[in-house]
């Protein structure tokens, strides 16, 4: 039950790996489920390390007026709020701004800024993937091409 270990269930089996815990709040624990657990060491072992797509960009999750979902038919009533466009990024390349809101990414609903990062995958490395994004009540359709993580490195 301490950081570390293995999360195992009432038959013995695991199903996460213990990531934090956090004894003054009554031993409340923190974990990975055992399905990712096991994505990362079979990427650790195949290359040593995590590749992350990076855009180049920060942002927070943020609503969307009612009327801009309604009238461009989107999937979620959120997006990804661009606060931030680094220079030289990507992101700057494909020509994203500051107060865009990112709803689409690889042809997949972004109703936040979890949504995207999940979908920033490996695969999309080098890849020219379609991003749909709100500009002052316009829908606009660009293409950025992910690089990996600097993080990762």
């Amino acid at each position: 039950g301490n950081s570390g270990g293995p999360l195992v269930n009432s038959r013995g089996e695991v199903v996460g790996v213990n990531t934090a815990v956090i004894l003054p709040a009554q031993g409340l624990c923190f974990a990975i489920p055992v399905n990712t657990a096991r994505w990362v060491a079979s990427r650790l072992i195949q290359h040593g390390r995590i590749r992350r797509g990076w855009l180049g960009l920060g942002g927070q999750t943020a609503k969307l007026q009612r009327r801009l979902v309604l009238h461009h038919q989107l999937a979620a009533d959120s997006g990804m709020l661009v606060l931030h466009v680094e220079p030289g990024s990507p992101a700057q390349s494909a020509r994203l701004q500051e107060g865009d809101v990112i709803v689409r990414f690889a042809g997949e609903s972004v109703s936040g800024v979890d949504d995207l990062h999940r979908l920033l995958t490996e695969s999309r490395i080098g890849t020219p993937t379609p991003l749909t994004l709100i500009r002052r009540a316009e829908k606009r359709a660009v293409e950025v091409v992910p690089v990996e993580s600097r993080a990762a490195n």
